[in-house]
């Protein structure tokens, strides 16, 4: 039992927020039913339902039949929702069965009041709990319109029902108020928690294909650029090798020149191209505290960075602090459920610190055998820098890379320089 609860668990922590909202949703509409179903039936055996073997047999036989509404409703949800979200179509013979229980519960109810077999109160609430599992699921089949004229129409056939089985005129008004009553509510829960889950994925699948669409672009940019250095230079050494074979097929001396002239364009396009890809590679550190900001705000976490953007640091440093950030903002991403982060940089004594501070799950779980943390390690140390991850108590969780400044190859800054520039 332990080992189901400890799979449960981890279950509902690898789920994102959105998942575990969708799921507390689906959740919440296939328990409603049986709350009610067990919070009003079971009551009428206590006081309403007279103390005869005939009474609580049909008793019993309303039990069961709203409970097996309450499981075809269970079994219904999941393709609802998806209809109203319109990821799928429901298949309509599926409310064949749940439409032929209310039914069949209804009658039962009609004949228990035709004999006076229950009170009053506990009838009423034994209508109101009626519609409950069949319009849970068809509320969300329909629009809002067609379901409360139907609501409509089924209320006007049970006060008929109550009418013609000799009941007061107040106990057929009351049939007719609780069972519309009953129709709204699951009219307004239902249908708005749905809808919101599907606005909530809408934005989940738009901020998806803004982030593909940033990878694309950055794609385009790296191609643009490669094309802009080496397109011209291709073209030059094209036709200087063309100049020089015409040249030694004529036997003429210039083309030893026109080789050399290709040999040197070819080395510098070869430096442009590692220049080219040093820019991709490298992390800028501005670039990398702007780009984390921008992508935590866009994922629904409140981010701050305090200490400026530590353009006076050597280039060395500002690259391996700035694969700090990328890392840590993809871990708060990926394994984190915050709502806030923090990234601060300062200058501690002869060293900068950068922190990057969230208040939900660990950005990197006890255990974990990724690589990142791993290979940030391994640029901070050819720094002599260090880096530290682990929590920091009350659900935060603190990672921290520390670099002294002189680890990089364009020497030293000056402490005073550094604090001028963030101010």
């Amino acid at each position: 039992m332990l080992k189901h609860v400890r799979g449960w668990r981890r279950s509902w922590q690898e789920r994102s927020k959105l998942e575990r909202i969708d799921l507390y949703s689906r959740l919440t509409i296939s328990l409603i039913p049986w709350f009610f179903t067990l919070s009003w039936q079971l009551g009428a055996f206590a006081a309403d339902i007279h103390r005869a073997p005939l009474p609580l047999a049909l008793g019993a036989v309303l039990l069961l039949v709203s409970l097996a509404e309450c499981l075809l409703n269970n079994r219904n949800v999941r393709q609802s929702c998806a209809h109203y979200q319109g990821t799928s179509v429901f298949p309509r013979q599926r409310l064949l069965a749940p439409l032929t229980l209310m039914l069949l519960g209804l009658g039962i109810l009609i004949a228990m009041a035709r004999f006076d077999w229950v009170a009053d109160d506990g009838l009423l609430l034994m209508v109101m709990n009626a519609p409950v599992a069949l319009t849970m699921t068809y509320v969300l089949l329909v629009p809002v319109r067609t379901f409360m004229v139907q609501s409509l129409a089924l209320a006007a056939v049970i006060a008929g029902a109550f009418a013609a089985a000799d009941k007061s005129g107040g106990m057929v008004a009351g049939a007719a108020v609780t069972t519309l009553l009953s129709c709204l509510t699951v009219a307004i829960t239902v249908r708005p928690s749905v809808w919101s889950l599907s606005v909530m994925w809408q934005a989940e699948e738009a901020r998806d294909v803004q982030a593909r669409l940033a990878v694309a672009e950055e794609r385009l940019r790296f191609g643009r650029d490669l094309h802009d250095v080496m397109g011209r230079n291709l073209a030059v050494i094209a036709l200087k090798s063309e100049l020089a074979v015409e040249l030694v097929q004529r036997g003429r001396p210039e083309a030893l020149d026109q080789m050399v002239e290709v040999q040197r364009i070819a080395r510098a396009s070869q430096q442009e191209v590692r220049d080219v890809v040093r820019g991709y590679r490298e992390a800028d550190l501005t670039t990398e505290l702007a780009g984390a900001q921008g992508v935590l705000r866009a994922a629904g976490i409140e981010c701050a960075v305090t200490g400026g953007g530590g353009t006076g640091l050597p280039g060395s440093i500002q690259s391996a602090l700035g694969w700090v950030v990328r890392e840590a903002a993809t871990n708060v991403l990926r394994h984190g459920d915050p709502r806030r982060c923090t990234i601060r940089l300062a200058v501690s004594g002869d060293a900068v610190v950068l922190e990057v501070e969230n208040d939900g799950a660990p950005a990197a779980p006890p255990g974990e055998t990724g690589t990142g943390l791993a290979g940030l390690r391994e640029r901070l140390g050819a720094l002599d820098g260090s880096l530290d991850a682990a929590p920091a108590g009350a659900g935060v969780f603190r990672l921290t890379a520390r670099v002294p400044l002189t680890g990089g190859p364009s020497g030293s800054v000056p402490r005073t320089a550094l604090l001028e520039e963030r101010r």
